[in-house]
């Protein structure tokens, strides 16, 4: 290249700077530490999943192990003993794998479809982003939970992975239209104008430039949704559509409730489990919105 004349850069040395992986969670990470509430919402989530990892080692007792049955709660036995004789504590510990398996799986599902029908619509727009939102609209106009039970109820087999997946399947459209919204207006930006302009295919667009600034979104939705879809099992258990051979928090309550009046600790522990894992995702997840938000950084 002769001196003076001018340098023609190529797409990648064109693009702006962009901070590591390391960096961006670090970042985030000192505002969360900022959040109180986070903080402990954090704590609680990961309490969770180290007892649900843990629970094969930690638990006192197996959750066949059976004893005396309707033992209060006392130092041998903390959560006492249910009409059976196991231990309430073993089993709300392994439960607790179960009931956060459920949450995990079911959530992924939901973001493979939300994510993708959300990312289609947003960024071709005209009749596909028509098609998929009145198909998107129908879907959220339906009672999620009605839809759930009747859709449980059509297999004589109740597996807890056919109630994951059709849960996963029912609670996409709020993440499509959240991942619609964003590639929306990001498909407006002058990074992605320029993009165009170098002659950067739709997948590479998409993959490379609008996809990424929206992943905080979608990670702050799918940990305000675990819960839900916590809840969501145990609801459908307790009511006798869910899984009775998996030892979920869900079938701990439906035993808990036929010994409500004589021992009153078989559903409480249980109940405060998942009470607690939801407390602690949401608050984790509120923070998180915080911390992931540029503005609320600025500010």
């Amino acid at each position: 290249m002769a001196m003076g004349e001018p340098h023609m850069k190529s797409e990648d040395e064109t693009e702006v700077y962009k901070p590591s992986m390391a960096s961006r969670v670090y970042v985030v990470w000192r505002e969360l530490k900022k959040n109180k509430l986070a903080i402990a919402g954090f704590s609680i989530v990961l309490f969770m999943v180290l007892i649900a990892l843990l629970s094969p080692i930690i638990a006192p007792y197996h959750p066949r192990w059976q004893g005396t049955s309707g033992i209060p709660p006392s130092l041998e036995h903390p959560f006492g003993t249910d009409g059976q004789g196991r231990d309430m504590l073993s089993l709300v510990m392994h439960g607790a794998r179960l009931s956060l398996y459920v949450g995990l799986v079911a959530v992924l599902i939901e973001i493979c479809i939300g994510v993708t029908t959300g990312m289609i619509a947003g960024y071709f727009g005209g009749k596909i982003d028509e098609i998929f939102m009145r198909f998107t609209d129908l879907i959220m106009t339906l009672p999620t939970f009605m839809l759930l039970i009747v859709a449980v109820s059509m297999f004589e087999v109740r597996n807890i992975n056919v109630i994951i997946l059709i849960m996963g399947v029912f609670g996409w459209p709020f993440m499509a239209r959240v991942v619609r919204s964003e590639f929306l207006s990001l498909r407006e930006t002058t990074f992605v104008e320029a993009a165009v302009s170098m002659g950067a295919s739709s997948w590479r667009i998409i993959v490379h430039h609008i996809l990424p600034n929206t992943l905080s979104s979608v990670i702050v939705l799918a940990t305000m949704d675990i819960p839900w879809y916590i809840f969501y099992e145990a609801t459908l258990t307790f009511l006798g559509f869910g899984d009775p051979s998996s030892p979920s928090w869900g079938v701990l309550l439906q035993i808990g409730y036929y010994y409500l009046r004589s021992y009153w600790w078989i559903i409480t522990f249980p109940g405060l489990a998942l009470f607690f894992t939801s407390l602690g995702f949401n608050l984790f997840g509120d923070g998180l919105r915080d911390a992931l938000d540029v503005r609320a950084r600025g500010r």
